[in-house]
């Protein structure tokens, strides 16, 4: 079984509900196990900054499927959510954006799918969730909660549970 660290993100209609939603169906498509899952994050838009804020959470699954049928798996729950990428204005409003941070150990650099995520320690609002539940875990050679240090997290609070 792999450990897969991926980072879920939305700003258009109830983003909670749906990350409730999306993450069942990761697992399940997936038929992996959920191992961690972070608090929902209210996050500043980033990139395109004219826009609603955004919700963030990381989750930790383990599965068997490989990366490439993993990545297939994201982008078919994204697009029952209503997410169409080709469509999508980039870093714009969407109901669901799913990235695969890290899978394993795996380094990777394919057109569609780069891992670990290449931007990563570029984003608090991946890396404030992803400490939360693997703060110790190593990515390109850098501690998760140790790249955390090193972006503001300005503008990022942590959402109360649901329940």
């Amino acid at each position: 079984m792999a450990s897969v660290l991926i980072a879920l993100g939305g700003n258009v209609g109830d983003v909670r509900a749906t990350f409730r939603k999306a993450i069942a169906q990761i697992c399940g498509m997936a038929q992996g196990a959920l191992i961690a899952r972070s608090s929902d994050y209210v996050t500043p838009p980033w990139g395109d900054e004219d826009q609603a804020a955004f919700i963030n959470a990381c989750i930790e699954i383990e599965t068997d499927l490989d990366p490439h049928a993993l990545l297939f798996v994201l982008q078919k729950v994204e697009q029952k959510f209503g997410r169409m990428r080709q469509k999508d204005r980039r870093w714009g409003p969407r109901t669901l954006d799913l990235d695969m941070i890290a899978y394993d150990e795996l380094s990777l650099q394919k057109p569609d799918l780069t891992l670990p995520h290449p931007r990563l320690f570029e984003r608090a609002f991946v890396l404030v969730p992803l400490a939360e539940i693997a703060p110790d875990r190593v990515i390109s050679g850098i501690r998760v909660r140790d790249g955390l240090a090193s972006v503001s997290t300005q503008g990022i609070e942590r959402l109360p549970d649901t329940g």
